[in-house]
């Protein structure tokens, strides 16, 4: 049996907690970006994923029209960085409604670092950063969709394994419904089999 929910006749926030308590785990994007005045901002966004490999595009989402997405459209340009588990509390911190003009970095204490390529900072603990130049963007609803080119990536050396990121090295934190978190937990690997082996028995 199951119970069954009409989005119109709920309410926004009744439905946005029901999505984001089913559509889980959510990788986290980090982003950063550089008021026009110069100020940068934090902010962590879980609607987040990989749009096309070539070109490289990631895109995230804003609810609403934070200072992310205002920055990003002023200045195209943001950062996604990595949100790994030991800056857990870091990254929840920089979810705070802090007011324009104010610098996340700052004022929750996040070390930043130059990025190669684009203006905005990266955070300097985070393992993974995606530099990103603004590729367009798409308004639904309440919401706008930010996809950005990745122009630059940098990956620290300790969280390689053969050349490759190493996900127990990442240690990444995920968002799950009302105020939870999920972390990496087990892993498990099982290779695709091709059409080719399918139901052989040494496939």
């Amino acid at each position: 049996m199951r119970i069954d929910f009409d989005p119109a006749a709920m309410s926004r926030t009744e439905f946005y907690r029901l999505l984001t308590a089913t559509v889980v785990p959510r990788p986290i994007a980090w982003v950063s970006t550089v008021a026009p005045d110069g100020t940068p901002n934090l902010a962590p966004h879980s609607f987040f994923t990989i749009s096309s490999v070539a070109p490289p595009v990631v895109q995230f989402t804003s609810v609403g029209r934070k200072d992310s997405l205002r920055n990003v459209e002023a200045t195209g340009q943001f950062v996604v960085s990595f949100a790994p588990e030991p800056l857990f509390g870091q990254i929840n911190d920089t979810a705070t409604d802090f007011p324009p003009g104010v610098s996340e970095f700052e004022a929750v204490g996040v070390a930043a670092e130059p990025s190669l390529r684009v203006k905005p900072p990266r955070v300097a603990q985070s393992p993974v950063a995606l530099e990103c130049e603004l590729h367009s963007t798409l308004g639904i609803g309440d919401s706008t969709v930010v996809f950005g080119r990745v122009v630059h990536a940098a990956v620290a050396e300790e969280a390689m394994v053969d050349g490759h990121p190493d996900i127990t090295r990442l240690l990444p934190l995920s968002r799950l419904g009302r105020d939870e978190w999920g972390t990496l937990g087990d892993v498990r690997e099982l290779g695709r089999v091709p059409y080719a082996r399918w139901g052989r028995g040494d496939a």
